[in-house]
């Protein structure tokens, strides 16, 4: 795996190369406390596979080992678990701040186009809540909050789909 972002040569550097991602709404269905895994599959589970990868780096394009990410979702038909745990979990990026997920692609639901939220947290520093979108979302237009800095780059892949996307940090 490797990092999607272009990063500047040590004759380009500058501490703040990098535009931060962007914060948005956690909205209603967060759920602390979720299981370690780097996979939200589930035997018989339907939908469309989707295996999500990038890097988790700062401004300066420095990768952030061991952040955590902490991503939650709707299921194909639109619905959320909020009983349990399914299509919830965290991981950890690995020492060169990547990290690796497979899930679902989830459906839109009423007022909301196609959506994954995450918490990007690096060790002792705030959290980051955000929402990952795809690019062919036929609601993204007509949702409010839709942000074209957070669509991920999504292609297809051997039985499903394969999307990047890196998550840049501002670290104090």
């Amino acid at each position: 795996m490797r990092s999607f972002t272009h990063c500047p040569t040590a004759g380009e550097y500058h501490s703040s190369w990098l535009t931060a991602t962007p914060s948005q709404t956690e909205g209603p269905y967060y759920k602390p406390n979720t299981p370690m895994r780097a996979s939200l599959l589930e035997p018989g589970m339907p939908g469309t596979k989707l295996v999500i990868e990038g890097s988790v780096l700062t401004t300066g394009c420095k990768p952030v080992p061991r952040a955590m990410l902490d991503f939650w979702q709707a299921d194909a038909t639109g619905r959320y678990d909020n009983a349990g745990y399914r299509l919830r979990g965290h991981q950890l990026t690995d020492e060169s701040g990547r990290y690796r997920l497979e899930t679902i692609v989830p459906a839109e639901y009423p007022g909301r186009t196609r959506h994954i939220h995450v918490k990007i947290q690096a060790p002792g520093q705030p959290a980051l809540t955000t929402q990952l979108y795809f690019p062919d979302g036929a609601e993204n237009r007509r949702d409010s909050i839709f942000d074209p800095a957070l669509v991920m780059r999504v292609r297809d892949a051997d039985g499903g789909r394969l999307a990047t996307f890196d998550f840049i940090l501002v670290i104090r």
